[in-house]
């Protein structure tokens, strides 16, 4: 009955263009977790009576809500897919596809325009959204509240390794399994946190002051981090080597880096001096016209999905917007935007969740007057308009905060932050009185960073004392 499932995921793939027509890449994210779900769900017993029927309200649903996909799309489909009812490698070559460079499509080329209507609504990416009154939804995804789903309670794995502060700590793009942490100790370690017991794979040696900050990849396979030392690193994951080493043009101490989420090959960091600077890792040169300015240090950057919006906030507590030329890497600024004049903010990180009630663009940032800030993004120059704010405890140290990748039929947007309490906050974005809907209590020193795994079994935490902590979701009866 693998086959059925697999005409689930050509139904569902038919549609994918319609979802979230202006964010590309939470289409490709969309079609690789419903393949993964389906592929796991294929080995189950089911009976197959009860498989043909969801197939076919599956697609009664995509279609009352989308309506009849163009011939041409369905021919487009067909070129790519021949038969929906092939074998194993037919449901993993299209998952590949899907999760593949999504400039190489006509769709999806990077050309086209990224575009943001706040007026008009937009369309959710399934068919059927649950309200409050939707039981059937809220069944299908097991039935628990969003203050049952972010129960994490008990405690999977505690690392030690670092001998300094974790800066930073980041699950592998779509993975449940490796994590990499940053530390002031001048490493990076990557670890495999399933299957049990945990185990540290490598620890990345080269940098000769304090690691900063880092980013995977998109194929996992490199890891980027910034140092105070002024330089910034290119790992090769698999065998621990240092590959290239990328030297700041101000010699200054670089306090964050990011990968151009669409290409690759070319690397931004922010320093102490304020620039920021795009680099091309080939050539391990700044780009032409690949310099911005912020005002103070620059403490934290983000992309929008796209890789044409870039972001940056400094010391001083203002937040600059810049469009970024995939191509050339050709910096130019666009909005220079005050939170909070004096007030240092120290993460930024852009998402959307798959969820009627937090379907806006937003922009997630700590700042550090004892806040969590939640943005709307308000335009294609990276505009930004105050959603909500959070309290958390916040004011020297450098904070960071997440979006949870909340794919699912449950009501609610989740955010979650590390804070001075030494405790992990969980915030309802949505929910206007008490939004703190949990509270994590283990650490001994304050919470800096904290990561999802994708599929939100696994979250981590590292500290200033230099542990990190591996929760685990608190298993409910039903």
């Amino acid at each position: 009955m693998a086959a059925v499932w697999q005409q689930v995921l050509a139904v569902d793939a038919r549609y994918n263009a319609y979802r979230s027509p202006n964010n590309p890449q939470f289409r490709t994210l969309y079609i690789r977790r419903r393949s993964q779900l389906l592929r796991e769900n294929a080995k189950v017993e089911h009976d197959p009576l009860v498989r043909r029927q969801y197939l076919k309200v599956r697609s009664q649903l995509l279609s009352q809500r989308y309506g009849t996909p163009s011939v041409s799309d369905q021919n487009s489909f067909r070129s790519r897919n021949a038969s929906v009812r092939g074998s194993r490698q037919t449901l993993e070559s299209f998952d590949d596809l899907q999760t593949g460079d999504f400039r190489t499509h006509r769709r999806y080329h990077s050309g086209s325009s990224y575009k943001y209507h706040p007026s008009v609504e937009e369309i959710p990416v399934d068919g059927v959204v649950p309200t409050k009154m939707a039981e059937a939804s809220r069944a299908m995804a097991g039935g628990t509240s969003i203050d049952e789903n972010y129960a994490f309670a008990g405690v999977h794995h505690i690392f030690d390794q670092h001998t300094d502060a974790v800066t930073c700590v980041k699950f592998a793009n779509n993975d449940k399994s490796r994590i990499a942490c940053s530390s002031l100790d001048c490493t990076v370690s990557v670890c495999q946190v399933l299957p049990s017991p945990a185990t540290i794979v490598c620890v990345l040696r080269g940098h000769e002051r304090g690691v900063t900050d880092f980013c995977w990849s998109l194929s996992n396979d490199l890891i980027l981090s910034s140092s105070l030392d002024g330089t910034t690193r290119l790992w090769q994951v698999s065998s621990g080597k240092c590959v290239r080493v990328l030297e700041d043009t101000d010699r200054a101490e670089i306090l964050s880096c990011q990968f151009q989420p669409v290409n690759n090959n070319m690397v931004v960091t922010g320093n102490v001096r304020g620039h920021i600077q795009v680099l091309n890792v080939s050539t391990g040169k700044c780009t032409k016209g690949g310099l911005g300015k912020a005002s103070g240090k620059v403490l934290s950057m983000a992309f929008d999905p796209t890789g044409k919006i870039l972001w940056a906030g400094d010391d001083r507590g203002l937040i600059f917007s810049f469009l970024c030329d995939v191509m050339s890497g050709k910096l130019t600024r666009c909005k220079r935007m005050v939170i909070c004049e004096g007030s240092p903010i120290t993460s930024l990180s852009c998402g959307t969740w798959l969820s009627r009630e937090a379907r806006d663009p937003s922009l997630l940032a700590n700042c550090a007057i004892n806040s969590l800030c939640l943005f709307r993004i308000t335009d294609t120059d990276g505009g930004l308009q105050l959603k909500r704010k959070f309290g958390i405890k916040h004011r020297s140290l450098q904070i960071k905060s997440i979006f949870c990748p909340l794919i699912s039929f449950r009501q609610g947007a989740c955010i979650v932050s590390g804070s001075e309490d030494m405790c992990v906050h969980f915030f309802d974005v949505e929910r206007a009185k008490k939004p703190l809907i949990n509270k994590l209590q283990g650490h001994s020193a304050s919470v800096l960073s904290v990561s999802f795994n994708y599929d939100e079994s696994l979250l981590a935490s590292s500290d200033s004392d230099g542990l990190v902590i591996i929760w685990k979701r608190e298993q409910k009866s039903r």
